[in-house]
């Protein structure tokens, strides 16, 4: 049996600011994300299995995702730890607010790296993270591809 890709879908509503940045995006706003999540591997054909057929469970793939990206990001506000926006993020956390110092400019780009880094150390071994697509708007999104990586 050949190998086979399957994707999972998320969503999940994040807050950032691009600190330096020269348009709208330096203040803080949202988005709701929508994250695929594509692995490739082949289908187990041990007929005794219990997930004969699977490449893997999509709850097992959910169960990593959903605890690595979308239980930590959503309703969470993403600064760059390495800006001014740590006084922000410390009154935003002194107010109750679930806030993110990330080590990167949270863009969809840098975000998209870090997912699939996550995404990445919990799969099985007999499974690759093929691909990512992180959609912050209907038209605007981020790929991250392991075949260019």
């Amino acid at each position: 049996m050949g190998n086979i890709r399957i994707t999972k879908q998320f969503n999940f509503e994040t807050g950032h600011a691009l600190y330096g940045y020269d348009g709208k995006c330096r203040n803080v706003h949202g988005h709701s994300y929508k994250l695929s999540v594509t692995v490739i591997g082949t289908p187990i054909t041990d007929t005794s299995h219990v997930k004969l057929g699977m490449v893997i469970d999509f709850g097992d793939l959910k169960k990593i995702v959903k605890e690595e990206i979308v239980d930590v990001f959503d309703h969470a506000t993403v600064f760059n730890k390495n800006t001014p926006h740590v006084e922000l993020a410390k009154e935003l956390e002194d107010r109750g607010h679930k806030v993110i110092l990330a080590d990167y400019q949270p863009t969809s780009e840098c975000m998209v790296i870090d997912f699939a880094a996550k995404i990445k150390a919990r799969l099985p071994e007999n499974i690759q993270l093929h691909s990512l697509k992180l959609q912050e708007t209907e038209t605007s999104f981020a790929e991250w591809f392991a075949a260019d990586n």
